[in-house]
Formats: structure tokens, sequence, C-alpha cells
């Protein structure tokens, strides 16, 4: 095998360590919501339609190339559901302990798998070369990387919640990078603002996390009890 083709595989291999690892980030995110009994069952929904994701824009993916802003769009996407996750996990663990329902774990997996599975095989077309064996290679990769941190993620986060602020901080700083590395942004900030490359998914790091933390507070359900109390008048004139 030659230098530039050993070259090429190992950059699809740190590729999907890096964006496969996010994708199972979203999964474990919204698995943790669930009830144990459904976590597993969500893991594998959501790995399969990671899989299937990445099959269908393995297929376009040259056409997706050509979309002026798609990571742009994308980035902005992933900050909303990494606030949406937040948001999620502070109702479940509010006062009132808000189950959410299985369908609505997978639905965000599904958007998230959606725009995160295409900067993925962005980023292994480009490795590739459109070498279609690389890019077989990387996508094959990428599932196993999907169905195991998917679970230890998920698994640990029950023991230490932090790593939900450290998860939505991860994906804010992912959201920021599809921005600022859009086709169409990354030449206009390397002429005029080369700093915001760095900054901005800095910001969008920090900024999901407040944001998230501040809005689950705020629309998190208050525990029956203090309802209650809340409602019950006073004995006092």
């Amino acid at each position: 095998m030659e230098l530039a083709a050993i070259w090429s595989y190992l950059q699809i291999v740190v590729i999907d360590i890096a964006l496969a690892g996010d994708n199972a980030v979203v999964i474990a995110m919204a698995a943790h919501t669930l009830p144990k009994h459904q976590r597993t069952k969500a893991i594998i929904f959501g790995a399969a339609a990671a899989i299937v994701m990445r099959v269908g824009i393995t297929v376009i993916v040259t056409f997706l190339l050509r979309i002026p802003f798609l990571s742009a769009i994308g980035g902005a996407v992933v900050l909303w559901i990494a606030v949406k996750l937040l948001v999620d996990e502070a109702e479940v663990e509010g006062p009132a302990h808000v189950v959410k329902g299985f369908w609505h774990a997978i639905r965000i997996i599904a958007v998230a798998d959606f725009v995160m599975s295409t900067d993925n095989m962005l980023a292994v077309a480009g490795a590739s070369e459109g070498n279609w064996e690389r890019i077989l290679f990387g996508l094959g990769l990428s599932i196993p990387i999907i169905m195991f941190c998917s679970g230890v993620i998920s698994n640990l986060m029950d023991r230490y919640p932090i790593l939900g602020d450290i998860g939505a901080g991860i994906l804010g700083w992912v959201g920021g990078k599809m921005i600022v590395d859009d086709g169409w942004i990354k030449p206009w900030l390397g002429a005029h603002a080369g700093w915001l490359k760095w900054v901005l998914p800095a910001f969008c790091a920090v900024g999901v996390i407040a944001v998230g933390r501040t809005l689950g507070r705020l629309w998190a359900p208050a525990a029956p009890d203090a309802a209650k109390k809340e409602e019950a008048p006073s004995p006092h004139p």
C-alpha cells in the first residue's frame, strides 16, 4: 500500500473517532432521559438511524458538497439540539421528574444523526480523495464507534451528571466548527476575521450550556407538593 493511501486511511480513522463520537454523545444524552429499561432500545434505534443516514449520505455526498451554507445551517441545528438535550435533562432530573417519551428521544437522535452524519461523511469523503473503498471503510468504522460509545457515555452520565454539561459543550463546539468551516464562510473569515474560527466555537460551547441550563430551570415543572403549597390558601387573612 502506498504511503499516500496509508495517510488517507489514518485521516479517516481520526475523523471517525472525532465525528462519530459526537453522534454517540447525542444518542447517549437523549437516551439518558429515558427510564433504564428503554435506554438500550433507544441506543440501538439511534445507532441504526445513524447507520442508515450515513449510507444514504454516502451515496449523495458529492451533491451535498455543492449546496451553499449546508454546513452552517447544520451547525445551527446542532446548537439547538445541544440546548434541547440540556432542557430535557433538567426536566427529567427536576423536582417533578418528568419522564420523556421513547419516541421523543428517537426524534431528537434522528435529527442529530442526519445533521452530524452529513458532516462526518463529507469529511471522510474529503480525506478519501474520492476513493470509494476508503469511503466505505470510513462508513463501516463509524458504526461500532457509535454503538459502543453511546452505551458507555449513557451509563457514565448516571454516575457523573456533569457529563451532561460536558456533552452539550462538545456539541456546541461541533456546531460552531460546522459554521466556521462552511465552504462559503471559511474563505471570508480567512480574509477578514480569522480569529473567529476559534472564538466562535468556544463561545458556542459555553453558550449552549448557559442557555440550556437557564431554560431548564425556567421550564422545568415544579414538584406536585410545591405546587399544592403555592395553591393552598394562607391561614392568615
